[in-house]
């Protein structure tokens, strides 16, 4: 195994290293530089925006099969995911057999996926949707399912045979293993097999992927996984899963890194799994202001109107998706009640009041003087100079413009969005 996975390894490193290229990636967690420069200069143009889909993990770990996935395609059109830009729909662990076959593939279980995962994937595209899958960097996944380690190029074109769109690629029980060159060795097999699949790297963030994941994959975690808690974090095990909150907070140090093709994922979305309807509405208009890949985990079957009416609201989605790709910068922080701006391509801006805090409170904001001031997410405007229009996000309304002092009340763990124009 080890054999085969230097050998892997050092054939990826060769490729780039043949083209004449020589740019390091370093980090610091004491590994080797990687250089990455040639995977970046082939990686092309899958997500030019943040991917948006919907994953089986957050609402149903690996209890899935053929006949509640095919139900949730349906919804998935029906409810208006698929009309709202939503593309993905992709399976999490759990779906294949415990071991490979005789010849080393990995085979769909075939008691969840009867008529195998060709025929699904087929389906799925029949829909006018993407199909994506999930594997992992290690001998195992984190369900105990196989994993890659040593497969990375026969996994891949078995992927590509059975026409996957999008792979999640874990790093469970990957021991020794450096995750860049674990990366770099799966993205090469990607690309080798000519069919283009969007790569989501899956580490956590724990080796800075946004250093060096630019052109390995077209999103990494920069977090471990979120739980359906707008604040506190769930301690399972030996490991911790992270509120809304807490995931919110590790996003400004690394914005700079987040753009069209290399999106910082902060995790699936936990709406409608649970939190109230202010924190479900508050949690994705945020991941809407970073830039954040949309990728839902609730029941689509089951959900109520309220976070139908989340999930598919275009002009939040439309923040998510502009094309300048800028996650928001947070601007202030006054007793729990936070300002975040995002500067958009048409010239405007994006605006979100957020209140963490557990009161309710009063927005009282004189734009002339708040100028927002953020070279590293292109942001310089200042009101006294330019006004803007003003555009509630949620109730879809226009509500004046910045020539005026801007109150509103604000519920606890909500949020006021707003779009600015000129």
């Amino acid at each position: 195994m080890k054999n085969n996975r230097l050998r892997n390894v050092s054939l990826a490193v060769l490729m780039v290293l043949s083209a004449g290229y020589a740019a390091n990636a370093q980090t610091n967690d004491g590994a080797a530089p990687v250089v990455v420069a040639k995977v970046e200069a082939t990686t092309g143009n899958l997500a030019p925006t943040p991917p948006m889909g919907w994953n089986t993990w957050n609402t149903f770990q690996t209890n899935i099969d053929e006949p509640l996935l095919k139900g949730m395609v349906e919804a998935y059109v029906s409810s208006g995911m698929r009309d709202a830009g939503y593309r993905y729909f992709v399976l999490d662990d759990g779906w294949m057999t415990m071991e490979r076959d005789q010849n080393g593939d990995l085979v769909a279980d075939p008691k969840k996926f009867p008529n195998g995962m060709k025929a699904f994937a087929d389906y799925v595209h029949s829909k006018g949707l993407k199909f994506g899958i999930y594997n992992c960097a290690g001998n195992k996944t984190c369900a105990g399912y196989p994993g890659t380690r040593g497969h990375e190029y026969q996994d891949a074109r078995l992927y590509a045979s059975w026409g996957v769109d999008f792979l999640k690629y874990d790093w469970c029980n990957t021991d020794s293993l450096n995750a860049r060159e674990a990366y770099i060795t799966m993205s090469s097999a990607l690309k080798a097999t000519g069919r283009p699949i969007v790569f989501s790297l899956c580490e956590w963030g724990n080796h800075q992927p946004w250093l060096w994941a630019k052109g390995v994959g077209e999103l990494y975690r920069t977090t471990g996984d979120i739980t359906a808690n707008f604040d506190k974090d769930k301690r399972i095990n030996n490991w911790t899963a992270l509120s809304v909150m807490t995931i919110l907070d590790k996003q400004p140090a690394i914005a700079q890194y987040n753009g069209p093709n290399h999106w910082n994922d902060p995790d699936m979305l936990e709406v409608g799994n649970g939190m109230t309807f202010n924190e479900d509405r508050a949690h994705f208009s945020m991941w809407c202001m970073l830039s954040a890949p949309l990728a839902a985990g609730n029941d689509l079957r089951k959900m109520s109107a309220q976070t139908q009416g989340i999930l598919t609201n275009k002009e939040a989605i439309a923040i998510d998706q502009d094309k300048l790709g800028l996650s928001a910068s947070r601007i202030s922080s006054d007793n729990g009640l936070e300002v975040w701006v995002k500067t958009l391509a048409d010239g405007g801006l994006a605006v979100c009041f957020l209140n963490r805090s557990a009161t309710p409170q009063n927005i009282s904001y004189s734009w002339k003087d708040h100028p927002f001031k953020n070279e590293t997410v292109n942001l310089d405007v200042d009101f006294s100079k330019v006004n803007y229009k003003l555009h509630d996000v949620w109730t879809k309304k226009d509500i004046g413009t910045t020539k005026r002092e801007f109150k509103q009340a604000i519920a606890s763990h909500d949020v006021v969005m707003l779009r600015l124009s000129k």
